[in-house]
């Protein structure tokens, strides 16, 4: 799959933190029952690859991804488990050399015009936003149209429900990412209905 096409399948993709393993299926079946069949697993604990996994071979439907990718050798890891796609919270051009040559679909942060440049040198279409309301949001993904009509965004980083649609509206943001869908709480006290009412709460809201 392309970035554009990662980016396409949900308005909302949920940026989740996840400390055991067992709540990885739990908690991708009560995405799906809310309508969202994409998720991004941050690399920002040892449950994280394990989760990938489990996902990815017990429920292929949940197009599952990794977030916080910061090297080719967690891209690569992420890839052998299973996992459909890379988010980064930065660009490099290790990373970009290696979703190259791998053909693994890859969505860099960029926060700057350069940024944006060196995605489209190697032929990225779609471009994480992070951390999306610090850099400029709004405004500057009204800034990036001019220059940069063709590049597609996901901001991520200070979305919430208050201001997805104001981020949506925009011609060049295909979808949004937040960790407000899936609150730490829920996970650790295994409330995954609250985590599908939210979803479908918020894919309600959206304009």
């Amino acid at each position: 799959m392309k970035a554009t096409e990662i980016l396409g399948i949900s308005p909302i993709v949920p940026v989740v933190v996840l400390e055991d393993p067992k709540d990885a299926l739990p908690l991708a079946e009560a995405l799906l029952e809310g309508g969202i069949a994409v998720m991004e697993i941050t690399l920002r604990s040892d449950a994280a690859l394990a989760s990938i996994e489990a996902i990815a071979k017990e429920l292929p439907e949940m197009n599952v991804g990794a977030g916080t990718v910061v090297n080719a050798e967690q891209m690569l890891k992420v890839r052998d488990l299973g996992g459909n796609f890379s988010f980064s919270p930065g660009i490099s051009t290790g990373l970009l050399d290696c979703a190259k040559e791998e053909g693994i679909p890859f969505i860099p942060g960029v926060a700057t015009a350069s940024e944006v440049m060196l995605a489209m040198e190697y032929g990225i279409e779609g471009c994480k936003l992070f951390p999306a309301t610090a850099v400029g949001g709004i405004e500057l993904l009204k800034g990036f149209a001019g220059p940069f009509g063709s590049m597609k965004f996901c901001p991520t980083g200070g979305v919430s429900l208050a201001n997805m649609n104001d981020f949506l509206a925009l011609p060049n943001v295909l979808c949004v990412g937040g960790s407000w869908i899936v609150p730490k709480t829920s996970v650790a006290e295994g409330d995954f209905s609250n985590i599908t009412s939210l979803c479908k709460t918020a894919l309600e809201a959206i304009d």
